[in-house]
């Protein structure tokens, strides 16, 4: 359960949300500047709200101010409690693929870290990126070992920010998939933006639509989005007699 109430100016933006987000996958979704990335900063603590009133910012997950709990470490050794991925992976250039993943991973023994980078790997589809290093890796290359790196410590809150933006269609939707079915195994609650309606339906998830800083509706995709299906369906049929 991850409770909010936030409200952020960057410039002449202005981010104003409160929401409970009850779903184990949410998707966060709305055209390029609704403040998708802001809110996903804000609840990573990469960013701060700026009321200046700290009293009527919050941010609770599972009952626990989120501003706490990204400096501890719950339930046992190596695990977070958020993790953030974004559209650029921001890997450590000198260190190897492996080196990359484990480095959240300084509480495990060698062989458990070892374990642990395989099996996360595996998951996203780069066991065999393992040695190499982050020159030498494509752009949905470094994404998928981005990912890993993220899941290594094994968070209890996922923030994804359009993670999969440089991988094809087919390639992103069986790697949604493949992590949806993970993440629900180990207990996960995730947060996905996007300005794609497709990740939305194709997850059957909770969505958050956001427009110009505020949240506008929150529920089911096919509720929250039969607007926009409808006006894509339009925009596609306005096209289609252009080319005639």
């Amino acid at each position: 359960m991850l409770e909010i109430a936030l409200d952020a100016r960057r410039g002449g933006f202005h981010l104003q949300i409160e929401a409970r987000f009850a779903s184990e996958w949410t998707v966060i979704f709305g055209p390029s500047g609704s403040g998708k990335s802001t809110l996903l900063r804000l609840l990573a603590g990469l960013d701060r709200d700026t009321t200046g009133s700290p009293g009527n910012a919050r941010v609770i997950f599972n009952g626990r101010p989120l501003s706490d709990a990204s400096t501890h470490r719950w339930e046992h050794p190596g695990r977070r409690a958020t993790a953030l991925v974004t559209q650029q992976p921001a890997l450590f250039p000198h260190l190897t693929v492996a080196e990359n993943v484990a480095y959240g991973l300084l509480n495990l023994q060698r062989s458990q870290r070892t374990g642990r980078v395989d099996e996360m790997l595996e998951l996203v589809g780069a066991r065999d990126l393992v040695g190499r290093r982050p020159l030498d890796l494509s752009g949905g290359e470094a994404q998928r070992v981005a990912l890993a790196r993220a899941l290594a410590p094994a968070p209890q809150l996922l923030l994804l920010d359009e993670p999969f933006s440089a991988l094809d269609g087919a390639t992103s939707d069986a790697l949604l998939d493949r992590l949806r079915h993970w993440l629900q195994k180990q207990s996960v609650q995730s947060v996905l933006a996007t300005h794609d309606a497709t990740d939305a339906f194709a997850t059957g998830a909770e969505v958050a639509l956001l427009r110009d800083g505020r949240l506008v509706a929150l529920g089911p995709a096919a509720q929250v989005l039969r607007e926009e299906r409808g006006r894509l369906m339009q925009r596609l049929s306005e096209q289609a007699a252009r080319n005639l």
